[in-house]
């Protein structure tokens, strides 16, 4: 996974797919989904790092 695009594939993989018009909050609601995926067992951890690196660089950029 190397992109934001990664991300949201995957989590529209496993039926999520959030967009509120608040980047700030879907970066925040897309962390949480991929957070309940990883503790439910349904990615594995190395997945669930990826994204959340790649969330946590987006939402730098969004803060900025």
């Amino acid at each position: 996974m190397k992109t934001m695009y990664d991300v949201q594939q995957l989590l529209k993989k496993h039926g999520t797919i959030i967009y509120t018009g608040d980047r700030a909050l879907d970066l925040a609601l897309m962390e949480e989904e991929l957070r309940e995926l990883h503790e439910w067992n349904i990615i594995e951890r190395t997945l669930y790092i990826a994204g959340l690196r790649i969330l946590r660089n987006e939402m730098s950029t969004v803060r900025e």
